[in-house]
């Protein structure tokens, strides 16, 4: 988003708690001296992307996702999730995202620093609303698949549906839907339905998780 792109939107949207855009690009340094906690916003390659709030549905979903995967990690002692204001530094593409869910498994854990994950988690989840469908389907897509992130989930609340991606020779290759059912890879055991995610309300998370085998 460019600066003036930024201000259009701005004058729509005046009511979020965090900083106003700056106006200018920033180096990643600036970035990190200038974001704190109530701005959500994004850094690549010098732009400064300030994200609107999201809708009730979207933090909804997000709670959700990152409630029941974290439990099933914890369940496990499988490593640490995180998000969706912990940001994910990609310093070879000078990106830092924050993804509304991530997961780094425990041999890894040493990247997750103070105030970022230091390269590819191995799993991200985003939650696809109205204004992040581009960044989230193509922008982070791509970044993803070159940062080396193992697994990308997509949970669309636009196209109300599910999809995965994993990582194999160095792209992404969707991963299979049976009658709604999305099997991660890198979280063994662990699966969304459709039903769960796609609707007016997410579904209970205590029986999402009894279904994958968790009291």
């Amino acid at each position: 988003m460019t600066t003036s792109t930024w201000k259009a939107t701005q004058t729509e949207d005046a009511s979020h708690e965090g900083k106003d855009h700056p106006g200018r690009r920033m180096t990643e340094d600036e970035f990190v001296a200038w974001a704190d906690a109530k701005t959500r916003a994004e850094w690549v390659d010098g732009e400064v992307i300030v994200m609107p709030p999201v809708s009730s549905g979207h933090d909804d979903l997000g709670f959700w996702l990152r409630s029941v995967v974290q439990d099933f990690v914890e369940h496990h002692g499988l490593g640490r999730v995180k998000g969706p204001e912990f940001m994910v530094r990609l310093p070879r593409q000078r990106r830092r995202r924050l993804p509304d869910v991530l997961f780094v498994e425990k041999a890894r854990e040493e990247i997750i620093l103070e105030n970022h994950v230091e390269g590819a988690p191995d799993l991200i989840m985003e939650v696809v609303s109205p204004d992040s469908v581009d960044r989230d389907w193509r922008e982070k897509f791509q970044e993803y698949e070159k940062a080396g992130v193992c697994e990308y989930w997509l949970i669309d609340l636009v196209g109300q549906k599910i999809e995965a991606y994993s990582l194999a020779d160095g792209k992404f290759r969707r991963m299979p839907d049976v009658d709604g059912r999305v099997q991660s890879q890198v979280l063994k055991g662990f699966f969304l339905l459709s039903e769960w995610v796609i609707g007016r309300q997410p579904a209970n998370r205590r029986a999402a998780l009894r279904e994958m085998g968790i009291p």
